[in-house]
């Protein structure tokens, strides 16, 4: 199992976050980070060997790639080709390649329930590399439209975050959207691992593809709930590698 975070955005557990994680969704200083974030970021990937991952989202700081913004089809061409070219630079003066891309925050839950706009992301990145992979919210148009233009897909599915019965992340605007205990995170996760489901807030079972665990970085719990998953798994005989 692919145990993912989203890391370089500024904070201060990066470096700890690294021991626990097998892939890093890193920032390219468009919803966060700079160059020399992501240069630490690489820099610290390639010492813990762990797999890199472009994590490029909308141009705003101010409310962290979160807000939705509707750009015409070149625009967001544009963005994510000057987002991963920025971070691939990066990854290369450290000998290093990026393996996937994981849009962020608005981004990528528009492009999960927007087929359009999952197209046109699925192509840019096929564009730059087809050998890249798309990461994606399990079930989503983000993965079949990946799928349509080539890309082999991983879906994701979140250690922190609940579901709606459609299969969708309750939108962090409501009560609920976040896991707050280790207890109720590591029942999601070895469920949506050993039974391919999720129980959504509203108590059904919705079928899930569990390839790849994400753990937001910016959490207060973060490196806590990481460490306690990565040793669940450990102890429950799963072998936590990369694609």
């Amino acid at each position: 199992m692919d145990l993912n975070c989203d890391v370089g955005e500024g904070l201060s557990n990066d470096g700890l976050l690294m021991f626990y994680i097998s892939s890093a969704n890193i920032a390219c200083g468009y919803h966060a980070g700079d160059e020399d974030t992501m240069k630490r970021t690489v820099a610290r990937a390639v010492g813990h060997e762990v797999a890199i991952g472009a994590h490029p989202g909308f141009a705003d700081k101010e409310n962290f790639g979160r807000t939705e913004m509707h750009l015409s089809a070149e625009a967001i061409r544009e963005l994510l080709s000057e987002q991963i070219f920025s971070l691939q630079t990066v990854a290369g003066t450290f000998g290093a390649r990026i393996k996937h891309v994981k849009p962020h925050g608005a981004l990528y839950n528009m492009s999960a329930r927007d087929e359009q706009l999952a197209a046109i992301i699925a192509q840019t990145i096929y564009n730059i590399d087809p050998s890249l992979l798309l990461y994606g919210l399990s079930g989503s148009f983000s993965i079949s439209e990946a799928r349509k233009a080539g890309l082999q897909t991983v879906s994701e599915v979140f250690a922190d975050r609940t579901y709606q019965s459609n299969g969708s992340l309750t939108p962090r605007s409501q009560p609920g959207a976040l896991i707050e205990t280790e207890e109720q995170s590591i029942q999601q996760v070895l469920q949506m691992i050993n039974r391919q489901t999720v129980t959504s807030v509203s108590g059904e079972e919705v079928p899930i593809v569990a390839e790849t665990i994400c753990l937001h970085g910016d959490g207060d719990h973060a490196v806590r709930f990481a460490k306690k998953i990565f040793n669940t798994l450990k102890e429950n005989n799963i072998e936590i590698k990369s694609f």
